[in-house]
């Protein structure tokens, strides 16, 4: 077989990107694209989505995203994505968007699902109880209750995986961007505004396989096994008249008052107080135990139901055909832009430089300046109450007419 050069430059370059879904907000024919659920919540626990540049904004003045924009209230909408994205096909899944928590968010959902359309998807019922093939993003409550979600759905089991180990979030009012890639080769990798924060092989950082090993059911602990460290001194005796020592008092240092009528009062009675002597109820010494012979080990052994599950990556086994929204926040304000869903990381990356990365900076600038202004006028009214109840003092102390 005879390779022309235009053949051999097209085995060597690599295929091109496929976008399955992208949304910036930009114009207000984002309701028809996305659904609002309405057999979901009620209409009074469902909030409203605002169609906003924000507050900072770094971008022109149409570049818009959906902000929540009342609070304790349930938000969901869902949109379809452009083309159904196949875990049959072996292609990276990557999934980005950008956050904005406007309002110092307290508690509240900012993450984002992708959704399996083979069980019928119904866009007027999603909700909490939809099924989903991946849940991403941060979720904040509290100082200590942060984290950057990452949920996939094994098939296997038909359960969907939390991450072992949480994945550290932003929690400022400032735009991040949220980066999800799973790999054909069963490996993932989280990253926040374009940096890397976790990666690893998915069968590591979620419970997708049965351990490798088990307990042998056959062993189990020597009924003479000692696993003691330290015994009570068998030598060691009780002194004679301990427990004739009361753990309190008469107060020895007490008098009776010099208005005390014992007629009235009755019998006077010094108040008690501990006993110094007392040390307590009486315990032997310990000692290292000479029969010690350390913490028993359970022998292990290979699992007979352990399997290596070579498809953990495929959470869209059945094609994912939605992206959505399902959220509940105490204090609302948070702003989403930027979607993305592809098989290409250099393709997210690349939108990324168009659309997050291209205000970042202004966005910042904006920030710092507003925080700064809003700094200098709370000195300035502090120092006029200052100089208010100086003269207020002044008056107050003058000469009566």
């Amino acid at each position: 077989m005879k390779f022309t050069l235009a053949a051999f430059t097209a085995i060597l370059a690599p295929a091109a990107a496929t976008v399955y879904f992208k949304e910036q907000f930009n114009d207000d024919g984002w309701k028809e694209r996305w659904t609002v659920p309405s057999d979901w919540k009620p209409a009074s626990e469902l909030g409203d989505w605002a169609h906003t540049a924000g507050e900072f904004n770094g971008g022109s003045s149409d570049d818009r995203g959906i902000q929540t924009s009342q609070d304790a209230r349930f938000y969901g909408l869902s949109a379809p994505l452009e083309k159904p994205f196949a875990s049959a096909d072996k292609k990276d899944l990557v999934i980005q968007y950008s956050v904005k928590h406007e309002q110092k968010i307290d508690c509240g959902g900012a993450y984002i699902k992708l959704l399996p359309g083979g069980k019928g998807f119904d866009s007027a019922k999603f909700g909490g109880d939809t099924p989903y093939a991946v849940m991403f993003g941060p979720d904040i409550c509290g100082s200590s209750n942060k984290r950057t979600h990452v949920i996939l759905h094994s098939n296997t089991k038909d359960e969907n995986l939390l991450i072992k180990k949480n994945v550290n979030t932003e929690d400022n009012q400032l735009s991040h961007l949220y980066t999800l890639v799973i790999r054909p080769d069963n490996t993932f990798e989280v990253f926040i505004d374009n940096k890397s924060v976790r990666s690893g092989k998915l069968e590591d950082e979620f419970d997708f396989l049965l351990p490798k090993e088990i307990k042998d059911p056959e062993k189990s602990k020597p009924k003479d096994w000692v696993d003691e460290k330290r015994i009570p001194d068998p030598d060691d005796v009780k002194p004679e008249g301990y427990d004739d020592i009361p753990s309190e008092i008469p107060d020895p240092d007490a008098s009776k008052p010099d208005d005390w009528d014992d007629e009235d009062d009755g019998e006077w009675e010094p108040p008690m107080i501990d006993n110094p002597d007392y040390k307590g109820p009486w315990k032997p010494k310990m000692i290292d135990n000479p029969d010690y012979k350390g913490p028993w080990e359970h022998p292990m052994i290979p699992n007979p139901e352990y399997i290596y599950d070579s498809e953990m990556y495929a959470v869209c086994k059945e094609e994912c055909t939605h992206v959505g929204f399902e959220l509940w926040q105490v204090k609302s304000g948070t702003i989403f832009d930027d979607i993305i869903v592809t098989d290409s990381l250099e393709e997210a990356q690349q939108f990324a430089e168009e659309t997050f990365f291209k205000k970042k900076d202004k966005e910042k600038e904006l920030f710092d300046d507003a925080k700064k202004k809003k700094e200098e006028e709370e000195k300035a009214a502090r120092e006029a109450e200052m100089e208010d109840m100086e003269d207020e003092e002044d008056f107050m102390g003058g000469d009566e007419f």
